[in-house]
């Protein structure tokens, strides 16, 4: 007599089927595709502000329109003056020491503007003379190419270590190349570390707010602020001057290289970066947008060095987007030290 198993398995039942009833590929159900990459749209919508430039008509408006402002406001201005010193004659001095102490504020601005420009024309006639060097290998011009990039840094204390090293060994080049590369070399490597840290700063700050702000045009306001802010230490490190004027005219610049050396279309490191950002968006969009925002400021970051560095890359190395992102994403965890040693 046999007893029912309970853990007894039921028999496999094995249904053989003709080979025309099997499914074919195209009856295949459809892979899920992955999601699109994510959209820099706040490094996308902050370059369109930067390079927006109105027409002559709308910058004849705005110009008319602010001096006849100003002007309606400084003889307003007098006329109550005029008739303060009548009526209260301490109030009108008071009224006179505060407008005098305006007008003088507003001069020094706009001689800082100017001082600003007077300085990038320096370094754009640097670079000129250096292209020139270089194409006809003229040896002479080398050197008064050097010349004029040691008296673009001659009042900075921090540099006099780097000058006297160059000139120490600048008499052991004879070719315009050996000699601007020795400069580069000497003067600008200490520079490029500088420009390297703000820039991989700049991307952080981009790369993080995008992830971790959600309100709307808060990330297009903050990657604004940043690449501007680093358009600005740019021209600081390498000898220029950016007020708030200039910092407008130098980011326009910045964007009109971009558009030109076609470095806004993606290269090879931006599409690895942009790949990893897809595989990221996976988890989290909002990051994988962040990562390309951050890479899209560190390409606005190269462009704005090679328009604000005095000669061309040479003997040091060009610096690369996946580098500096991976670098200032590192300093997300750690600090700006860490980052430099774990690259």
């Amino acid at each position: 007599m046999t007893e029912d198993n309970p853990r007894r398995r039921a028999p496999v039942v094995i249904t053989l089927t003709d080979e025309a009833d099997r499914p074919g590929p195209a009856e295949a159900p459809p892979i899920d595709q992955p999601d699109a990459l994510p959209s820099p749209r706040a490094m996308q919508m902050a370059v369109r502000i930067a390079a927006a430039r109105p027409s002559r008509l709308t910058r004849a408006f705005l110009g008319l329109g602010l001096s006849l402002l100003v002007f309606l406001l400084s003889v307003a201005a007098l006329d109550f003056i005029t008739r303060m010193l009548s009526v209260y004659p301490l109030l009108g001095w008071v009224a006179t020491v505060l407008f005098a102490g305006f007008t003088l504020a507003a001069i020094g601005m706009a001689l800082r503007e100017w001082w600003g420009w007077r300085r990038f024309r320096r370094i754009d006639a640097i670079q000129r003379q250096a292209a020139a060097a270089l194409s006809e290998a003229d040896f002479a011009a080398a050197r008064r190419t050097t010349d004029a990039l040691v008296a673009l840094y001659a009042s900075r204390p921090e540099m006099e270590w780097q000058r006297q090293r160059l000139a120490e060994r600048r008499g052991d080049s004879f070719d315009a190349a050996a000699l601007l590369g020795l400069a580069e070399a000497e003067l600008l490597a200490p520079l490029d570390q500088q420009a390297r840290r703000e820039i991989e700063a700049a991307a952080r700050t981009v790369a993080a707010t995008t992830a971790l702000v959600p309100l709307a045009l808060a990330d297009v306001a903050a990657a604004l602020a940043a690449n501007m802010r680093m358009i600005r230490r740019m021209a600081q490190i390498y000898g220029g001057r950016a007020g708030t004027v200039g910092g407008w005219r130098l980011a326009r610049t910045v964007v009109t290289h971009l558009i030109a050396t076609g470095a806004v279309a993606a290269g090879d490191d931006l599409i690895q970066t942009v790949a990893g950002g897809g595989v990221l968006a996976k988890l989290s969009r909002r990051f994988g947008e962040g990562l390309v925002n951050g890479a899209l400021t560190a390409r606005v970051g190269i462009a704005a060095m090679e328009v604000c560095r005095p000669l061309p890359f040479m003997t040091q190395p060009r610096p690369k987007v996946g580098k500096l992102l991976s670098r200032g994403l590192r300093g997300l965890f750690g600090s700006d030290e860490d980052a430099a040693r774990g690259a």
